[in-house]
């Protein structure tokens, strides 16, 4: 079980880490983007990442907590 929960903690970081060099933006916000200069996209962009990861995480424990009670234990 720490064994499991480790490697998600892990690849979380991970994830967590790489997503600073995600390139998260819309047509629209790249455009917007452009006008602001660098700093300021950089800032817009990481906003971007920040607001997409909570609706991510959400579905990925209400996903685990539904794949954890529906499998199947035994091999049945």
């Amino acid at each position: 079980m720490k064994r499991g929960l480790l490697k998600y903690f892990l690849i979380f970081c991970f994830l967590f880490i790489v997503s600073h060099f995600a390139e998260a933006q819309c047509s629209i916000c790249t455009r917007t983007a452009q006008q602001l200069g660098e700093q300021p996209a950089k800032g817009m962009n990481t906003g971007i990442l920040y607001l997409a990861f909570v609706p991510m995480a959400i579905v990925g424990v209400i996903s685990y907590r539904w794949w954890k009670s529906n499998r199947i234990v035994g091999g049945e």
